[in-house]
């Protein structure tokens, strides 16, 4: 059991972790170290981000990266590792709510139009226009016809915003049903992330397999050339986190150096 003066070499890293390691079961050090190397790599990745955000700016560049999966899959941590150290005067987060009234009677790409970067800013979508693709569609929340008019004109909107200079990066996180079950049970009764529950969450479990038929719709159509789906396996948050910087990294010259994408995590 560690004590109080255990704490007296916290400064000294070697050393503190010989005291860890002596006096902490294996399965517990291991975690502690696995901890450890996770913040190391994410700070150093975190720091290649913010470069990569002035080297943006400075070729005003405009990018648009979109977190989409089923719920509980990770999406939200992953984008506050990707925002916690960016300049917020040129970087923003988008989650958009339940469309108003006016809204449903207007175009239905056009409330994210709006919502598109500048020249010289990165914008995070944290669910976005694939909305209609796979949550409406198995919730019941939008027609046969509009799910079917959005499947014949997403490809084009997607080439149009490409063609005026956006540069669209499109993650899908992706979470098996037992690891979301055990998500959701957390959730439940952690009075700080039971907001983040709905009886939506709980229908997505009961409608596994229709969600599962939706996505790889979405995936067979929408997943292009110049526009593809990336597919991060979320079971490990840890690795998921850190897989999709590295990968936004890679898109780029400036900032693509050495890295290595760990192909178990990320296709």
């Amino acid at each position: 059991m560690l004590k109080e003066k255990d704490f007296i070499f916290f400064d000294d890293k070697d050393k503190f972790l010989k005291i860890l390691k002596r006096k902490l079961p294996t399965k517990k050090y291991n975690k502690v170290i696995a901890r450890v190397n996770y913040n190391k790599e994410l700070l150093s990745l975190q720091s290649r981000l913010v470069d990569l955000q002035n080297w943006i700016i400075n070729n005003k560049m405009r990018v648009c990266i979109i977190f989409e999966g089923r719920d509980a899959a990770g999406k939200g941590g992953a984008i506050k590792r990707f925002t916690q150290h960016l300049n917020p005067r040129t970087s923003r987060i988008v989650a958009l709510p339940e469309p108003t009234i006016e809204e449903k009677g207007q175009w239905y790409y056009r409330r994210y139009l709006k919502m598109m970067p500048s020249p010289g800013e990165m914008v995070f979508f944290d669910r976005s226009w694939y909305n209609r693709a796979v949550v409406e569609p198995v919730m019941g929340f939008c027609t046969n016809r509009e799910y079917n008019t959005f499947m014949s004109q997403v490809n084009e909107f997607e080439n149009m915003l490409i063609e005026d200079g956006v540069q669209i990066i499109k993650f899908w996180f992706s979470i098996t049903k037992s690891e979301q079950k055990r998500r959701f049970q957390k959730r439940m009764i952690n009075p700080l992330k039971s907001w983040k529950f709905s009886n939506v969450d709980m229908e997505s479990q009961k409608r596994w397999d229709v969600y599962t038929k939706y996505k790889n719709q979405m995936f067979n159509k929408s997943s292009t050339n110049i526009s593809p789906w990336i597919n991060i396996k979320s079971d490990n948050k840890l690795k998921a986190r850190t897989e999709s910087i590295k990968y936004i990294l890679s898109r780029f010259e400036i900032s693509n150096n050495n890295i290595l994408l760990d192909k178990k995590i990320i296709s």
